[in-house]
């Protein structure tokens, strides 16, 4: 009886033995993308800029976002081209609809040198708490 578990037991370490390298080999099967080909000019990596509108310029069709970081400002240009998608929400919006100050999210890929927009969601303007209060208390100097 104990040759018999001795054997059950080695044949079932040799499975796990060979189990790991199977799972090893699987692993390093995966291909690799070098980074060679990241950098091709067909090949433009997405970036994001969550901030507030700065700038408009409506004859060049670009917006400036920035965004305040803990030390420094973070600042894009982008281009909008007849692609960009602009929305609200869900609701689709066009270029005239971005003004200054409004808080967006700006999808780009940089182009020959451009940043040009995949996307663009403009965050609805929310009303201040403080600017709530005051509407609903009212002028205290007009109660008197």
């Amino acid at each position: 009886m104990k040759s018999v578990m001795a054997i059950i037991f080695s044949v079932l370490f040799v499975f796990a033995v060979s189990s790991v390298s199977f799972a090893v080999e699987e692993k390093e099967a995966k291909p690799k993308i070098p980074a060679e080909v990241t950098k091709l000019p067909g090949v433009a990596k997405i970036r994001q800029i969550t901030g507030n509108v700065r700038a408009v310029n409506t004859s060049a069709m670009t917006i400036t976002v920035t965004k305040k970081m803990k030390r420094k400002v973070v600042e894009a240009v982008v281009t909008i081209n007849d692609k960009t998608n602009i929305k609200m929400g869900k609701e689709k919006r066009t270029f005239a609809d971005v003004k200054v100050e409004d808080k967006v999210i700006v999808k780009y890929k940089e182009v020959n040198g451009k940043n040009v927009a995949q996307s663009i969601t403009i965050k609805p303007a929310t009303t201040a708490p403080e600017e709530k209060k005051i509407e609903k208390k009212g002028n205290p100097a007009e109660k008197k």
